[in-house]
């Protein structure tokens, strides 16, 4: 297993729990790419992440609890981390939905 995470890591600071709302800009909404990319940045942190969308609560390492989610564009989700590393993970997540995860729509 690679540690990609060695730029975000902050092993001095105790274990806390961080919470953001973000919302899905997209117009495509978090499709199969954006979910692939969420995925894949939340797995570079130490941190416990979730994503809340309404009453459904989904693991934000996983693809396809991202998906289960089926947040349109416009929909509210509040990401929810604990661990050490927590406040970085969702400061780089919360750049993702800024930047519309690259996508132009």
């Amino acid at each position: 297993m690679t540690q990609n995470s060695a730029l975000c890591e902050s092993s001095n600071e105790p274990s806390s729990v961080v919470v953001k709302t973000v919302i899905v800009v997209n117009q495509l909404g978090l499709h199969a790419r954006p979910a692939a990319q969420l995925a894949q940045v939340s797995q570079n942190f130490k941190a416990e992440i979730t994503i809340i969308c309404d009453s459904q609560e989904v693991d934000a390492k996983s693809i396809l609890d991202i998906l289960t989610l089926a947040a349109a564009q416009g929909s509210s989700l509040e990401l929810k981390a604990e661990g050490v590393d927590g406040a970085e993970a969702l400061d780089c997540i919360e750049e993702l939905f800024k930047s519309k995860f690259g996508e132009e729509k």
